[in-house]
């Protein structure tokens, strides 16, 4: 484990990575009044807000993500080892993805050119050995890690539809893979740093996204956030089995469903019901689960709180799994799905009233 001066280091590390994010973030704001100011008319895209913002956030994102692979690198040199090959696959997929964001961000990109940008990210960290042992058979566990991946980064982006919603979502996912990281038995430095590096970075986004926002994170941050996340949930929520429990384990699948519970539940909301109005489930739109808050009568604040508060609920819960002071059960699995569907249950039953408050108005 590590001694006092290790946490030290750690903490200053986070400090700083906050302060070299917020700083960055400023400048922009200052200096680059217009640069990547989405024009929603131009994109023909519909905005929850119609104020124009600059969406210049992923670029602290991924300059801070830079400065803690290179930090990770002179710590792995000094105790005479090597950046890991998994590190050097999600260093490669989410500098791809943040090429794909601002790609989009600037050009607005043709859907099937994202998508293939989407599935190469997918394939580079299979090819690094990030992927998700689920069944044994490589086929099979390669076509779910893409599935994930793939999943993972629209998922990010469509959730990224109001003030701090993302931002607060990743953030609570990343402290829970902190959490895994400083209590599984085989601690990474080089994964921690990283972790702690992206936090901050969202940390010192987040007082910029905070309602009323003054700036977005952008299709830049979305995907490289996306990919980011996919390849940290592979690493560490993914590999949760018992160790005599056979190849094939619910647990596996629990973990990931609870701690991406926020983004998990808006995808399959809106992708059903716009799948049901025979619309893409990838064309933007007022028909969120944060919308739906709103129009419930919930103010965009108290909307990212209650996002806030249901996330949080999965972290001391998947912790105390993690280090098996909850033995894990088919009660527990039972459980856990049963508490997703009355969470995604109560949702939908919010969504339907906004939805019905909205069309009396209009």
């Amino acid at each position: 484990m590590f001694d006092q001066l290790d946490i030290v280091l750690f903490i200053v590390f986070f400090v700083i990575s906050t302060f070299v994010s917020f700083l960055i973030n400023w400048l922009f704001l200052r200096f680059t009044r217009n640069l990547s100011q989405k024009n929603n008319e131009d994109l023909n895209q519909e905005r929850w807000s119609a104020e124009v913002k600059p969406s210049l956030g992923g670029f602290s994102f991924f300059i801070v993500f830079l400065i803690s692979i290179s930090i990770a690198s002179i710590f792995a040199q000094e105790m005479g080892g090597v950046i890991n090959k998994q590190v050097i696959g999600i260093l490669a997929a989410s500098t791809l993805g943040f090429i794909i964001g601002l790609a989009d961000d600037t050009y607005n990109t043709n859907p099937l050119v994202k998508f293939m940008g989407q599935l190469t990210c997918a394939f580079i960290l299979i090819l690094m050995d990030v992927y998700i042992p689920v069944t044994g058979n490589l086929a099979i566990d390669y076509g779910i890690t893409t599935l994930w991946v793939i999943g993972l980064m629209n998922s990010i982006n469509m959730l990224d539809n109001m003030d701090g919603i993302t931002s607060t979502a990743s953030m609570t996912i990343l402290l829970t893979a902190i959490i895994f990281a400083f209590t599984g038995e085989a601690v990474n430095t080089n994964y921690i740093m990283l972790l702690l590096g992206v936090f901050g970075s969202l940390l010192g986004f987040l007082y910029f996204n905070w309602n009323p926002a003054k700036m977005y994170m952008g299709d830049t941050g979305s995907q490289f956030l996306g990919v980011f996340l996919a390849a940290i949930s592979i690493i560490f929520f993914w590999q949760e089995k018992d160790l005599y429990g056979g190849m094939f384990q619910i647990k596996q699948f629990v973990i990931p469903m609870l701690v991406f519970i926020v983004p998990l539940m808006d995808t399959l909301t809106v992708s059903v019901r716009r799948l049901m109005r025979k619309q893409s489930p990838f064309v933007g739109g007022r028909d969120h689960t944060t919308h739906h808050l709103v129009f419930f009568g919930f103010t965009e604040k108290q909307t990212a709180w209650i996002l806030i508060l249901i996330a949080s609920v999965s972290i001391p819960f998947v912790t105390l799994l993690h280090i098996g002071f909850i033995e894990w059960t088919w009660h527990i699995s039972l459980g856990s799905f049963i508490y997703f569907a009355l969470v995604f249950g109560v949702m939908q039953k919010v969504y339907n009233i906004g939805k019905q408050k909205l069309e009396a108005k209009t």
